[in-house]
């Protein structure tokens, strides 16, 4: 199963094997990402095709909000492949409700 994970500052630190797969990029070659970057890299529009802010990107959202979010979208990878992809994305919370950052779940549609 794909994952990316970002931290408390929205820095992408961490996607798997799947998640290099269908976003045509290995971390080891890219390393950790400022979230400036790595929102840069790829596009996102809605399942009719209309362009989302960043802001409202489902992992976006977890992050700024702390909230769950699950959504399809029509994502553009480096490749510049668009990909309809379904996100679930969540924050990540320990202990004391102490934030730790947000975590997306995804796979091709």
């Amino acid at each position: 199963m794909p994952i990316c994970i970002v931290d408390t500052e929205g820095t992408l630190i961490f996607y798997n094997e799947p998640a290099e797969a269908v976003l045509n990029q290995r971390f080891d070659e890219t390393g950790d990402m400022k979230a400036s970057e790595w929102t840069a890299l790829f596009a996102v529009d809605d399942i009719d095709r209309n362009p989302v802010e960043t802001e409202d990107w489902p992992l976006v959202q977890a992050y700024k909000h702390r909230r769950a979010v699950s959504q399809i979208v029509w994502l553009r990878c480096r490749d510049n492949a668009w990909r309809n992809i379904s996100f679930t994305s969540f924050p990540l919370i320990g202990q004391n409700d102490h934030f730790l950052g947000a975590l997306a779940i995804f796979w091709v549609v």
